[in-house]
């Protein structure tokens, strides 16, 4: 974990560790450390070294090895006998089962979401679809890829069904790592994926539950209207593509 890949992880223990003498919490060492998966400062078949963290914050190893314990359950880690915890590396097997699971979510969250819409939550997802703009404008693929997140995150809140809000939170920090959202490889017109997003909003706000749950799941599987290149060159079959 002291390579020059994680060194940026190695930076951002050095910067909390005042904050986690004061609060030991195993929940604050949990976001830090998947965080640190997400944004690939924790690479790929990197080895995460409880002693190392706890040390590097301050803190003992008990919600250190409680944080990694949750991240292996969730998928981000896996556990290798008598040699610990290491970063999963995803394969496009993967990454094609994240979105077989994702689509159903998706479909039920927008079909839910079109009874309980209020002109605030219209508002907020207007707001986002304006980040994703913005992103496309500064060429920011990381800052895109955040509100594309935080776009179906609010939907899935939106949609009322406390269970359905908490699978999302289940599946969304491997979505994330599987870049099964705004890909960063995505070779398509940036542009007209944030204005696929408004048209989305737009399925909202016209309450037809039936046409926005089918734009949202053909959206998570990949059909939706704006193509990426990568699917004829990598799939010729016509599967979904890595989206």
């Amino acid at each position: 974990m002291a390579s020059t890949a994680s060194a940026g992880f190695v930076s951002t223990l050095a910067t909390n560790k005042d904050r986690f003498r004061k609060t030991l919490i195993s929940d604050q060492v949990y976001e830090l450390l998947r965080q640190a998966v997400v944004d690939g400062d924790l690479g790929p078949n990197e080895r995460v070294v409880e002693s190392e963290i706890a040390r590097r914050l301050g803190v003992s190893q008990a919600p250190v090895r409680e944080a990694v314990k949750r991240l292996a359950r969730e998928g981000l880690l896996m556990h290798v006998p008598r040699r610990g915890h290491f970063v999963v590396e995803i394969s496009e097997r993967d990454a094609e089962y994240a979105r077989q699971v994702r689509e159903p979510l998706e479909r039920l969250a927008a079909q839910l979401a079109t009874e309980h819409l209020t002109d605030d939550h219209l508002r907020e997802l207007d707001a986002l679809v304006d980040r994703m703009r913005d992103a496309v404008a500064a060429n920011d693929v990381s800052l895109f890829r955040d509100a594309d997140i935080e776009f179906h995150t609010l939907v899935s809140r939106i949609a009322g069904n406390p269970f359905l809000a908490r699978m999302w939170e289940v599946v969304e920090p491997s979505l994330r790592t599987l870049r099964a959202i705004s890909d960063p490889l995505f070779e398509g017109d940036w542009s007209a994926m944030a204005e696929e997003h408004g048209r989305l909003v737009g399925l909202l706000r016209s309450r037809d539950a039936d046409a926005a749950a089918d734009a949202f799941a053909d959206h998570a599987a990949g059909r939706g209207p704006v193509p990426d290149a990568r699917g004829t060159k990598r799939k010729p079959r016509g599967a979904a593509a890595d989206r």
